[in-house]
């Protein structure tokens, strides 16, 4: 049994801005590209163990969290899978068919601390901040060419796993 963070995050072509270290009273300046492209970054992460599963697709809607979980069960198809949730709506639409290894928990709303998978985002964005992308280039191949060598890093997953995390998994497994 693996127990997996889940969540989605939008990327795109507008600059993500971050705080900057100035002189007090000085503003701080920073270049902004306006382009309002984008599309959403599905991701799982088992935090204890570093198994992750990302899928990039174009809408953040019921049937694309079904492309998503679909693809996430056949990536993990030899052990039971629970994801953890929010309580978006694409996660709870009635049509939603969970595959038979895979089950979901909700979290509370408004409770996005207890979803260690926020951490990663919050971490890759500090990472993308302030970068400019030529708008030239399609969108899945700028957030493919700005995301995927970030996620796989192994060391991430020990960034993102809060302690008490590790001791309710322990404690459950």
């Amino acid at each position: 049994m693996c127990v997996f963070s889940q969540d989605e995050s939008r990327f795109g072509l507008l600059t993500v801005r971050r705080r900057r270290l100035t002189a007090c009273g000085v503003q701080p300046v920073g270049t902004v590209q306006h382009v309002f492209e984008w599309s959403y970054v599905y991701g799982a992460v088992e935090p204890t163990m570093g198994a992750r599963f990302f899928l990039e697709l174009p809408y953040l809607n019921a049937d694309a969290f079904q492309i998503f979980i679909d693809a996430f069960a056949h990536a993990f198809p030899d052990s039971l899978n629970i994801l953890l949730l929010d309580n978006s709506g694409a996660h709870t639409a009635q049509r939603l068919q969970w595959p038979e290894n895979v089950r979901y928990v909700g979290l509370p709303p408004y409770c996005p601390e207890l979803n260690p998978i926020e951490r990663l985002w919050r971490d890759l964005k500090d990472d993308l901040a302030w970068l400019h992308f030529p708008p030239s280039i399609p969108n899945s191949s700028m957030s493919g060419t700005c995301y995927r060598p970030i996620m796989p890093r192994p060391s991430m997953h020990s960034r993102v796993t809060p302690t008490w995390w590790k001791r309710l998994m322990h404690w459950l497994l």
